[in-house]
């Protein structure tokens, strides 16, 4: 008796370890038309990679990290989704095509987040209208551990990064800032909405 029970957990983790590599992403995706040109929107969305705290309601602050200065192939930046720093997110550009306004970041690390970093991603892009218009999209393709808050967070995700496209809209037509610590969010979300 005392044979199978080692075995029996080594079948269960297996299993287990199985089906955690087997199951898809999720995906969430948030698009929205602005009536900024395509590089504007560009520029603030990606090319000021660590300025990502002008334009998000759920980040407090935001710095590039690693020595990087703007955003290219490598640059890296903190979010800090809190006041006090305890919760963040440290990401990455890991492929960035400024002709095609199409970029991939990665989580690197996470405070206080149930991602599992080896497989969570985002692909930023922004299309040109051809009317002065431009429309810009997050992909975010994401793993948490446990794998049970996959489907959880989902809502949530996706509203942030809802606001986070209205936040950059108003900050490329306004110039004003929107964060976490600016107070202004409520008002301009009506704007928008």
């Amino acid at each position: 008796m005392s044979r199978t029970f080692p075995i029996s957990l080594l079948l269960i983790a297996n299993v287990a370890s199985a089906q955690s590599m087997s199951k898809p992403y999720k995906t969430v995706v948030a698009e929205r038309v602005s009536e900024a040109p395509a590089e504007r929107v560009w520029q603030a969305m990606v090319l000021d990679y660590g300025e990502i705290s002008n334009f998000s309601p759920s980040i407090y602050a935001s710095e590039y990290q690693a020595g990087s200065l703007f955003g290219e192939v490598g640059a890296e930046r903190v979010c800090h989704f809190n006041a006090n720093g305890t919760r963040w997110s440290h990401e990455r550009i890991a492929e960035l095509d400024s002709d095609a306004m199409v970029m991939k970041n990665t989580i690197v690390d996470a405070a206080k987040f149930p991602l599992n970093t080896d497989n969570s991603y985002a692909i930023y892009s922004v299309d040109d209208n051809g009317d002065g218009t431009s429309t810009a999209r997050y992909t975010f393709h994401y793993r948490t551990q446990p794998g049970i808050m996959t489907g959880l967070v989902k809502g949530t995700f996706q509203r942030q990064l809802d606001d986070t496209l209205i936040g950059l809209e108003h900050y490329v037509q306004t110039g004003e800032v929107v964060n976490a610590t600016t107070g202004n969010w409520r008002d301009i979300r009506r704007q928008y909405r």
